[in-house]
C-alpha cells in the first residue's frame, strides 16, 4: 500500500470519527485535518472539501461492505444462512458507526444528497448478488423459485426491500438481526425442497 493511499485511509477513518462527533455540518475541514494529525493544507492534498471526503469514505464504507457480503455469499453453507449472513453484513457494516451517532439521520440524509449514487450502486449489487445465490441454489435443485412463482431477482429485491423495511421502523441491531432471520425462515418454508 502505497504512503498516499495509507494517509488517505487514516483520514477517511478520521474524518468518520468526527462526523459522527459532529454531525456534518458542522465538521470542518480543520477538524478532518486535526483529528488526522496533519495540516489543513495536507489535508488539501488529497481532498478538494470536506464534500470529497465524505464521498470518499461512503465509497469506502460501501466497497467493503460488499467485500463481506461476496465472502458472505461465497460460504459452503445453506443458502438461507449465506443469504441472511450477507444482508447483516450489509446492513451491519455500513450502520455501525452512524446509528450510534447523535447526528445519524443527519449522516444518512447527507449521504443521500452527496453519494446517492455510490449508494444506489451497492443496493443494486446487492440484489444482483443475492439473486445470483438464488439462482445457483435453484440450478443445484435445493430451493424451487416456481413455488411463489418469481424470478430470482424479485426475491432478492424483495429481501432488500424487506430489510430496508425492518431497519426503518424496528431499528438496528438485534430487531434487525431477528428481522431478518424470521425473513429466511419464511422464505426457506416457501422455497426449499422437501
Amino acid at each position: 500500500m502505497s504512503l498516499h493511499t495509507l494517509k488517505t485511509q487514516r483520514i477517511l477513518d478520521a474524518a468518520l470519527a468526527v462526523f459522527c462527533r459532529y454531525g456534518y455540518r458542522k465538521t470542518s475541514m480543520l477538524d478532518i485535518a486535526q483529528a488526522s494529525d496533519m495540516s489543513r493544507a495536507a489535508l488539501y492534498l488529497h481532498f478538494k472539501n470536506k464534500e470529497d471526503v465524505f464521498r470518499a469514505g461512503s465509497e469506502r464504507a460501501h466497497a467493503s461492505v460488499m467485500a463481506q457480503v461476496a465472502a458472505a455469499l461465497a460460504q459452503s453453507v445453506p443458502v438461507f444462512t449465506r443469504i441472511e449472513t450477507a444482508l447483516l453484513a450489509f446492513q451491519q457494516g455500513l450502520m455501525a458507526d452512524i446509528s450510534a451517532s447523535a447526528h445519524g439521520q443527519e449522516l444518512f440524509d447527507v449521504n443521500m444528497t452527496l453519494a446517492a449514487d455510490i449508494t444506489l450502486s451497492a443496493r443494486a449489487s446487492l440484489v444482483a448478488s443475492l439473486a445470483g445465490a438464488l439462482e445457483q441454489a435453484e440450478a443445484a435443485g435445493d430451493i424451487a423459485l416456481r413455488r411463489v412463482d418469481a424470478t430470482a431477482a424479485q426475491v432478492a429485491a424483495l429481501l432488500v426491500a424487506s430489510m430496508d423495511g425492518i431497519k426503518h421502523t424496528q431499528g438496528g441491531g438485534e430487531a434487525l438481526r431477528q428481522g431478518i432471520a424470521l425473513q429466511m425462515r419464511v422464505l426457506g418454508a416457501a422455497l426449499l425442497r422437501m
